[in-house]
């Protein structure tokens, strides 16, 4: 009661005292002892003394406030506090009444809780500036006098300036473990509360058997507060390259553009490099707007310089949709371009237009919902040959295709007596093609397909007496297709898929230049249970008969008789973090899957482990001479605190040999974050030449470049 009493007394004798000239607003004062000297022009506090003005709070041993020059001598320990949490430490300090200007000795600056700025002396200038003198700057955790950090910068001079927050330093050395190691006459470091700071990121160093060793040195250009340019010089003996990277977010949407362009001797010296972009904006009346735009000097390009954008096949694309509750609309032009080695691109589908609307309706009089669709579709080929060339494929490789489907169906269904689920659908489609350099081909074709299916489903649902729920649900469907095909190429259902979400399904082919046809019967089984010891699992067995054998499909679809392989699929989660997913065509006869693919993810907290499995058998009407079956393994594991490894492999169990490999290790703590990987591309039909990659990059933490590493603040002990 004393403290707060004498505080209140102080605020008011100083906004009393004050002379005209005094700032806009005053310092509350609260001490154990308060004493005003004879004449009144001194103000003397002792004991627990706090200050406060405008958001900045200081806490001392002693205050003398001096009227007449309107300063305030403070003995230590000082410690100043703003507003935005900075903290500035002193052994003994002459400030004017607001805090905004004067001088410190043995000074501490500490920002965000991370960078530690320590000099004999700083100085305070218009609130805004705080200049230190002989100083050594670290965000390492310094505990004792005779053990340096791992990291520090020594300068005759540093300036910091809070408005702009920006670190300015003068003579600059990088010392680590006491040892300098890189110096600076001059040098701007971003504080660690700015974002977004114009200058250098955090190099990394680059080591590849095909360019060398290199260094990259990003540079960073905020434009505004909505965009930004980051530019990356890549020097190595081999290659000279300059990577840029263009960022802007609109009110409606936003864009990325990536690129690059290289000089090498890989290539005689010629200018290489690649162009990616893309965007999508909102537009008025729900639609919306995207593209995509990916270009390389050549194809080789992304794997000489294992690009973060390496794939082997390019696809540009502009879209514009719109997606309502009852309709869907989408029209989109892409331009493909195959990098994989053997794969010519004139006789590969390259330009393709695509109009999609779809529309459902609700009638009242018969109920259940009706839909149209409708389509338009063609694709290019750069060849002119109207048969087919040397290619494996076996199609005519100039060949190009346009289409118009559409799509009228009504469904509808009903719970009958017992729980059982009946459904009905009635669909018919009409297509009509436009085929040409086709030299067997006849030009147009039309099409008409009636279509009807009938379904029953049984969901069988039960809780045991542990608590867990299951369902069991047989499901069986009759379907009819009618018509005839009137011969036109089958140039886009060359690849068939089986699986659960096509089960029930009237086609099963990809486009409508194949649709199954005659009476077509599914039959079913889907088992769920979610236990309430934290796992859920579900398994789905399905199998489809025909009367006619279509030759349409192939052998690893599946369906390359009257009787299809079984589908066998099942997943399984648990709350420990454990998922796994499998998926497979089941060959009854040949007792052998013919499809498959399997994947595993197990996340914990210090650890975390993915695999992927597939195979694929033979099949000459996929270009598919030689079987595959790959294993892709990931993992992470978390060492302790401070280290992460890493790891990634891709081994072709067909061919007896690794894709890639790679490994990384990465250790943080509170001042820096070094990470090291290496990996390794082997030969195949898409990797031109085999390489070997090498990375590392070292970032120190505390300043806006190298990220917040308050988690990993250590205590001292001694």
């Amino acid at each position: 009661m004393r403290r707060a009493g004498l505080g209140l007394v102080v605020a008011v004798a100083l906004f009393c005292a004050s002379p005209v000239r005094a700032q806009s607003s005053d310092v509350m004062l609260l001490a154990d002892q308060v004493l005003v000297q004879q004449g009144g022009d001194t103000l003397v506090a002792t004991g627990n003394v706090e200050a406060l003005h405008e958001g900045t709070r200081l806490t001392a041993s002693s205050i003398i406030y001096d009227r007449s020059a309107n300063t305030l001598d403070i003995q230590g320990p000082i410690r100043i506090t703003q507003p935005n949490g900075d903290v500035l430490t002193a052994t003994q300090a002459e400030l004017d009444q607001g805090f905004q200007n004067g001088l410190l000795e043995s000074a501490r600056l500490v920002l965000d809780e991370q960078l530690q700025i320590a000099s004999a002396r700083a100085a305070r200038v218009q609130g805004r500036y705080t200049a230190m003198s002989q100083v050594a700057a670290t965000s390492c955790q310094v505990c004792g006098s005779d053990r340096p950090p791992l990291w520090a910068i020594r300068a005759s001079r540093i300036v910091h300036d809070a408005e702009e927050r920006q670190i300015y330093f003068d003579d600059a050395q990088l010392r680590v473990l006491g040892v300098p190691v890189f110096y600076m006459p001059r040098m701007r470091l971003p504080d660690p509360t700015l974002e977004r700071a114009r200058g250098f990121l955090i190099p990394e160093l680059k080591t590849t058997t095909l360019l060398g060793f290199g260094i990259k040195l990003p540079y960073f250009i905020p434009i505004g507060d909505h965009a930004d340019l980051t530019l990356t010089p890549y020097v190595s003996p081999i290659t000279r390259t300059l990577e840029a990277r263009y960022r802007q977010a609109f009110s409606t949407g936003d864009i990325s553009v990536n690129g690059a362009i290289s000089r090498d001797s890989l290539d005689r010296g010629e200018l290489r490099g690649l162009f990616f972009a893309e965007g999508a904006f909102r537009l008025p009346r729900d639609f919306r707007l995207s593209f995509d735009i990916e270009a390389v000097s050549d194809e080789a390009y992304l794997n000489d310089y294992n690009s973060d954008f390496k794939k082997d096949r390019l696809d540009s694309a502009l879209t514009l949709s719109r997606t309502q509750r009852d309709q869907f609309f989408s029209l989109g032009l892409i331009h493909y371009e195959s990098l994989t080695d053997g794969e010519n691109n004139a006789t590969q589908p390259t330009i393709i237009g695509d109009l999609r609307y779809n529309r459902r309706f609700f009638p009242k009089r018969i109920g259940g919902e009706a839909r149209l669709g409708f389509q338009l579709h063609g694709h290019y080929r750069y060849s002119n040959r109207d048969i087919d060339g040397t290619d494996a494929d076996s199609v005519v490789d100039g060949r190009d295709v346009a289409r118009a489907n559409l799509d009228l169906s009504w469904r509808d269904r009903w719970t009958l007596p017992g729980g059982l689920r009946a459904g009905a659908v009635a669909q018919v489609w009409v297509d009509h093609f436009i085929v040409d350099q086709d030299a067997v081909a006849e030009g147009d074709y039309t099409e008409v397909t009636p279509a009807a299916s009938a379904e029953l489903r049984w969901p069988l649902v039960k809780q045991t007496a542990s608590g867990a729920r299951v369902l069991v649900e047989p499901i069986a469907q009759v379907g009819w297709v009618g018509g005839e095909r009137s011969g036109v190429p089958n140039d886009e259902s060359t690849r068939a898929e089986f699986d659960e979400g096509n089960l029930l399904s009237l086609s099963r082919f990809p486009a409508p230049d194949r649709r199954e046809r005659g009476l077509i019967g599914a039959a079913g089984l889907r088992w769920m249970r979610q236990d309430p010891e934290g796992w859920r699992a579900a398994l789905t067995l399905g199998r489809v008969w025909r009367d006619e054998f279509d030759s349409a499909f192939s052998r690893s679809s599946g369906q390359d008789s009257t009787v299809s392989d079984w589908l066998v699929a099942g997943q399984f989660a648990h709350q420990n973090g454990l998922q796994l997913l499998a998926r497979g065509l089941y060959d009854s006869e040949q007792l052998r899957f013919t499809k498959a693919e399997m994947r595993a993810n197990l996340t914990q907290e210090r650890y975390a482990l993915g695999a992927s499995y597939i195979l694929l058998t033979t099949d000459p009407r996929e270009e598919r001479a030689d079987a595959q079956s790959q294993w892709r393994v990931n993992g992470r594991y978390n060492i302790d605190r401070n280290w992460v490894a890493k790891g990634s492999s891709r081994y072709d169990i067909a061919e007896g040999q690794f894709l890639n490999a790679g490994l990384g290790a990465e250790y943080r703590n509170e001042c820096v974050v070094v990470d090291f990987s290496v990996s390794r591309n082997f030969a195949s039909s898409t990797n031109l030449e085999p390489s070997t990659d090498f990375g590392l990059t070292v970032a120190l933490t505390g300043f806006s470049t190298g990220g917040s590493g308050k988690e990993y603040r250590r205590s001292c002990s001694y």
